[in-house]
């Protein structure tokens, strides 16, 4: 039998979802036990206080950390502790098979802005949460694990097979599915799940696995089991062409001596090095790069246009401006975007990213970027990458196989 010990402020907080369906089931062919202990139980002053003001101020109130470290050890064997924190470590399909094979689980569900930060000096305590949000309290986070781990006890489910094809269960998003009526307002299903042949029916699972996890949830495929046959469906599923709304721009500078400020983020790129970079366009299916002068009219020298002049062709051809974002140095004071910050960007509107062949940009050009990129490799004190294996990067983190 799989324990659960569920500590919170609210244990009626459970009460529907234990009456009900698999899971009342479950308790009651003894697969899983669930019991609850209140901290406030715990408390040492007559009003049976559980929070208080934080030190160094500032909006809210923090669990105490007496009356939850009294409750932790009031249970005689907690096994592992996990406690719900939107700051934890994210859950994963992954990690609930490996949390139904242990005897004892503690769950301990957060109120208030948290708990007071010894309190995982004290207690082997795993932070974990359920996504990139915030809610009223860990309850509602420590339902969805209890849920999700049960289900994988067996016994639990009346065929063990349907817990083992769900999604995240091979790395993949799940398959599409169907029943009766296979006529409904003028959609039918599928015609091959009807033939009855199984192995054709499984590779077809198998192909819109993929296709909808590439859709949808491509992060995913980093992970996943995939052999050649995969591989060749990937390549034949139409991707969202995110390249497409992404354009590279290069500005050449002339060799001069540059502010105090203005850092290089790497070494000065030679015409050799300036076509490489433009390569990239074709690598990544980008919609454009260019090389752009420094002056605010074209070069006449060699015929390059002006930024403003790249910019307003652009412009046209999307038919809005284009954000224009600057790849340099990390600039003092300011923030920076990650890839998947840029990521996000690009599904929204064009982007220009912008870079000078000497290395920095110029004040007179950061006027005009509107965000600044953040350097790859950022938390390292290593020497500089060369411009092409930095906008490699760049591109990569940002379109990845979406280009």
């Amino acid at each position: 039998m799989l324990r659960f010990h569920i500590v919170s402020l609210f244990p009626s907080f459970f009460a529907s979802a234990l009456q009900t369906g698999l899971m009342e089931r479950a308790l009651e062919k003894g697969l899983i036990s669930v019991d609850f202990t209140d901290p406030r139980a715990f408390t040492r002053d007559r009003h049976r206080h559980v929070d208080d003001r934080p030190y160094g101020g500032g909006p809210g109130m923090v669990m105490q950390i007496d009356p939850v470290a009294r409750a932790l050890r009031s249970l005689p064997h907690p096994g592992r502790m996990l406690c719900m924190a939107p700051n934890g470590r994210p859950a994963s399909q992954k990690l609930m098979r490996e949390l139904a094979l242990e005897e004892d689980i503690t769950i301990v569900c957060g109120r208030y802005e948290g708990f007071d930060a010894r309190l995982f000096r004290l207690f082997p305590l795993e932070p974990l949460a359920v996504g990139d949000i915030v809610l009223n309290g860990g309850e509602t986070a420590a339902l969805a694990i209890l849920e999700a781990v049960s289900r994988l006890v067996p016994g639990f489910m009346g065929k063990e097979a349907s817990g083992d094809e769900e999604s995240f269960s091979a790395g993949l998003l799940e398959y599409p599915h169907f029943t009766r009526p296979p006529l409904y307002e003028g959609l039918g299903i599928p015609e091959i799940l009807s033939e009855g042949n199984h192995a054709d029916i499984a590779r077809w699972r198998r192909e819109q696995a993929l296709a909808t996890t590439l859709a949808r949830r491509p992060d995913l495929l980093d992970e996943a089991d995939l052999c050649e046959d995969d591989m060749h469906t990937l390549r034949t599923c139409p991707r969202t062409g995110l390249g497409r709304s992404l354009s590279l721009g290069l500005l050449r500078q002339k060799a001069t001596r540059r502010a105090r400020w203005e850092k290089k983020l790497y070494a000065p790129m030679d015409e050799a090095a300036l076509a490489a970079c433009l390569d990239l366009a074709r690598t990544f299916s980008l919609n454009a790069a260019f090389v752009a002068s420094e002056e605010d009219e074209a070069d006449k020298a060699d015929g390059t246009a002006s930024l403003e002049q790249q910019l307003q062709t652009l412009t046209r051809h999307y038919g809005e401006r284009p954000l224009v974002l600057a790849v340099t140095a990390w600039p003092r004071k300011k923030t920076t975007l990650s890839a998947r910050q840029i990521q996000g960007l690009v599904r929204q509107r064009p982007v220009v990213l912008l870079a000078g062949s000497q290395g920095y940009l110029p004040k007179s050009v950061l006027s005009l970027c509107e965000g600044f990129v953040r350097p790859v490799h950022c938390l390292q004190h290593t020497g500089s990458l060369e411009a092409h294996t930095q906008l490699v990067l760049l591109l990569d983190r940002i379109l990845g196989d979406l280009c």
